[in-house]
């Protein structure tokens, strides 16, 4: 079906109606209304002739059609079901100084931390189909950046567009699960994941993660940690080269009890290829029930009146161009008549 976004502009149809019902000014001496040049040039008998040609109805459709398309008509599609099933889940995100250890690979190319989560984490957004998802950053403190929400979309841009400092260069893990663990307890019936995933140890923050971890589990709250960084790493210096280990600050201990406790999992992400058991396991989680919704969707149809507007507003134009082109050459003829009458 189609409706119309700003119905009132019909309001507008009888203004030139009222315009030219107006009383007119009995003082002549200056126009109240400057022609276009494309009438003055014509004579007024021109000028009259062509509106005589110029039917009514034609200027009557371009002001109906200008008016329609200002209204905004759209498509009303059919409405389209809502997946009455799927999963709530929270995604906390570690935007710590150490992110940027360049100690992953990805398609053959050495990257950092957080390149490798973007890409990965991105992907498995990507799968989520009628889950509602969440975005937690955490650096110095942790923030919401994106509510609970069906469009994966918008979770994945607002993925893509962060960078490393954004919220500081400290890790605050005990902040981000309490913050998680708030949000879930704003609705009762929800699953209640959280994935954390992170590469070092709570070093900032007002919570610490004993007292989150106390509040993840009065509230029920699952959380699936994910240790990230690789074991070792060549570092070349002056003196050769030497193998060291760049996740020595991860405290794994911590993100096995956060997990195992909560009934989740941990997970250590050593390199690219070790995410891909989280998509596994988490295909696995039971569904919640949601309350039906329908989606219909909506199509703009305002350029098709506007391009018929401006279609036979181009018609009127050329049609008032005529008769000044016919009585041009009438008067070119004529005057080569009389020129060569004389000649005889």
């Amino acid at each position: 079906m189609i409706e119309f976004a700003l119905p009132w502009i019909f309001l507008a149809l009888p203004l030139p109606f009222i315009v030219y019902w107006l009383p007119a000014k009995k003082n002549t001496e200056a126009a109240p209304l400057k022609m276009p040049t494309i009438i003055q040039g014509m004579s007024s008998s021109e000028h009259g002739n062509a509106r005589k040609k110029t039917p009514l109805s034609l200027l009557i459709s371009v002001w109906l059609l200008l008016v329609v398309s200002a209204s905004q008509p759209q498509w009303l599609g059919e409405a389209i079901n809502i997946p009455t099933q799927g999963r709530e889940m929270m995604v906390a995100v570690d935007l710590s100084g150490s992110m940027q250890v360049e100690d992953m690979s990805l398609n053959g190319n050495s990257v950092n931390r957080l390149e490798m989560l973007k890409v990965l984490l991105g992907e498995f957004i990507d799968r989520r189909v009628g889950d509602r998802l969440g975005l937690i950053l955490f650096g110095d403190d942790a923030y919401m950046q994106t509510p609970m929400t069906f469009d994966r979309k918008t979770v994945q841009q607002m993925l893509d567009e962060t960078v490393l400092g954004l919220v500081g260069k400290q890790t605050a893990i005990g902040d981000a699960i309490a913050l998680a663990v708030k949000r879930f307890d704003e609705k009762q019936e929800s699953n209640r994941v959280l994935l954390l995933l992170t590469d070092g140890q709570n070093t900032a923050g007002k919570i610490t993660p004993d007292q989150a971890l106390e509040l993840a589990v009065a509230k029920k709250v699952t959380i699936y940690s994910v240790g990230i960084g690789a074991d070792v790493m060549i570092q070349r210096s002056l003196f050769g080269k030497r193998r060291v280990n760049p996740s020595s600050e991860l405290d794994e201990d911590t993100l096995t009890q956060l997990a195992e406790q909560t009934g989740g999992k941990y997970f250590r992400a050593r390199s690219s290829d070790d995410m891909s058991e989280i998509y596994n396991l988490l295909d696995q989680l039971e569904p919640v029930e949601q309350e039906q919704q329908q989606m219909r969707p909506l199509t703009a149809l305002f350029y098709y009146p506007l391009s018929l507007a401006l279609a036979l507003t181009f018609f009127y134009i050329l049609l008032l161009n005529a008769p000044k082109t016919l009585f041009s050459r009438k008067r070119k003829h004529n005057s080569a008549s009389v020129v060569g009458g004389d000649h005889g």
